[in-house]
């Protein structure tokens, strides 16, 4: 394991012991943790992506004012639905928000996840072509994307402009040198994983997967790395890939941890519905650290990622959740091949 991060989805609500009681306080304190984070290593600073939800909605904007009040640590999403994307204008978000942190931006886009509505990108103004799918709209929305981001000139000038142009067809601006190298697609299936690697992009894989073998979550997830990595090979890619796992992982070394998750872990995969399709969650973990260390050990997925997103239970505040990570950072990480 090369890298550890931090994955929120930046939830806000009213309820009793909640710190995060409006959106403002969400954004306000993800930059803040941000920055905590980065204080004792933290390698990434994740936020999920909801619509029409009391979580963290359009992400560049906040990703933009961590990179300006960081130095370090990798920005990024996980993940942006596609299907809700203008392509276009998310190329200049995205190359604005990269050119803030100073190439740091990692994106993860995928289809997207169960909504809070009915097809809610048709209320953003899109519809898949008649004869296709959503999922095909996002990946037709992602394939746009991907292209106009390389900086190739598509459209055409004006002969009379307001400013003077460059000669040729003209790309989307700001460019982002690189960025095209740090686009992970977020794929809930082994079939997807082979295909994000055919498209040249970095594989992130959350804490489901949907489908399900029988065999435990994390050697589901394991194999479907290394299937991603075998279509990576034969597709001749001359860059090095990444791959990020999501986990809920939590080591109790004082009475707050106990309190929250002290338990111990004990938990097992759930298999469930999401979308009609079988699925399968993995396991979250608790416990002391030497124990933890043994757990995660065997967690076959893990070993086989280069990098490492601590889903956090960002209700609980700033200062909370970055004892957290730092709890993991000291006292877990270095044993699993941190640093």
């Amino acid at each position: 394991m090369k890298k550890i991060g931090f994955l929120s989805f930046g939830h806000w609500s009213d309820s009793y012991g909640s710190q995060v009681r409006s959106g403002s306080d969400a954004l306000l304190q993800s930059v803040d943790l941000a920055v905590a984070a980065e204080e004792p290593g933290a390698d990434g600073a994740y936020f999920r992506v909801h619509h029409f939800a009391r979580q963290l909605a359009s992400p560049f904007p906040l990703l933009s004012a961590i990179g300006a009040k960081t130095d370090r640590i990798e920005i990024g999403t996980g993940v942006i639905d596609m299907r809700y994307e203008n392509p276009l204008y998310m190329a200049e978000d995205a190359g604005a928000a990269d050119l803030i942190s100073g190439g740091r931006l990692q994106l993860g886009i995928s289809r997207g996840s169960p909504e809070q509505v009915i097809d809610g990108y048709k209320y953003f103004g899109y519809v898949p072509p008649e004869d296709s799918t959503d999922a095909d709209m996002a990946r037709q929305h992602a394939d746009v994307f991907l292209k106009v981001i390389t900086g190739s000139g598509f459209a055409q000038p004006n002969p009379r402009p307001m400013f003077p142009n460059p000669p040729g067809l003209l790309p989307i601006e700001p460019q982002a040198p690189g960025l095209r190298d740090r686009i992970w697609w977020g794929a809930g299936t082994r079939a997807t994983a082979e295909w994000t690697a055919q498209q040249g992009m970095n594989l992130m894989s959350s804490t489901l997967l949907t489908e399900d073998t029988g065999v435990p979550f994390h050697k589901l997830q394991a194999e479907q790395i290394q299937r991603f990595r075998d279509a990576w090979d034969e597709a001749g890619h001359p860059r090095e890939p990444r791959v990020s796992v999501s986990r809920s992982i939590f080591a109790i070394v004082d009475d707050r941890d106990r309190t929250y998750f002290g338990r111990g872990g004990t938990e097992d995969d759930q298999v469930g519905v999401i979308d009609n399709s079988v699925a399968r969650f993995g396991r979250s973990y608790a416990d002391e650290p030497d124990k933890l260390i043994e757990q995660l050990r065997e967690d076959e997925a893990i070993e086989a990622a280069d990098t490492l997103l601590l889903t956090v239970p960002n209700q609980l505040g700033v200062e909370y959740n970055a004892h957290v990570i730092e709890s993991i950072l000291t006292h877990v990480a270095p044993e699993l091949g941190w640093r």
